[in-house]
């Protein structure tokens, strides 16, 4: 008897091991950012992969989330300052209604899309700890900048940073 407890305890740590395996890869800066497609709130599929050369702005939020509502306004106008041939600046909407996005963007005059995660892969795969969080993926694909918390987007430093990486 003592014998086979012994074994069913070490097949059942064996299951458990196998079975739960690495957890899913994080982004980190410096690496390639994670990979994502997904649907924004008019139907438009975004697709990282099909954004290479340019600067990727993405931002993770929701309309419940003060930090996130007060940064808007100033993403709206680093939308509008920089080229579009090279910065696209998407949002992800983050356990929240996507018709609440819509509705607070058009009350502010936001034109930056909302793509939805349904079942927060993207936000797992960035590893997401709460919104806002914003990640600037260079023109290569490579995750070069993360920030958890709002941020003043039009303030001189930040707007510095992101031409910088227009310009490369």
């Amino acid at each position: 008897m003592k014998m086979f407890v012994q074994s069913l305890v070490t097949c059942c740590c064996l299951f458990l091991v196998t079975a739960c395996g690495e957890p899913p890869p994080k982004a980190v800066v410096g690496e390639p950012a994670p990979p994502f497609t997904l649907v924004d709130t008019n139907g438009k599929t975004w697709s990282l992969a099909e954004l290479k050369g340019k600067v990727v702005f993405v931002n993770f939020w929701a309309t419940w989330c003060p930090p996130c509502v007060e940064e808007m306004p100033s993403m709206q106008n680093v939308n509008d300052f920089m080229p579009k041939d090279r910065f696209v600046m998407l949002t992800i909407l983050n356990n929240d209604q996507p018709a609440s996005a819509d509705a607070f963007l058009a009350k502010i005059g936001a034109t930056f899309p909302v793509l939805i995660d349904p079942k927060s892969r993207t936000a797992t795969a960035y590893g997401l700890t709460g919104v806002p969080e914003t990640y600037i993926i260079d023109k290569e694909g490579v995750l070069r900048e993360k920030f958890i918390g709002g941020v003043r987007w039009d303030a001189p430093q930040a707007m510095q940073m992101l031409v910088k990486y227009a310009a490369r």
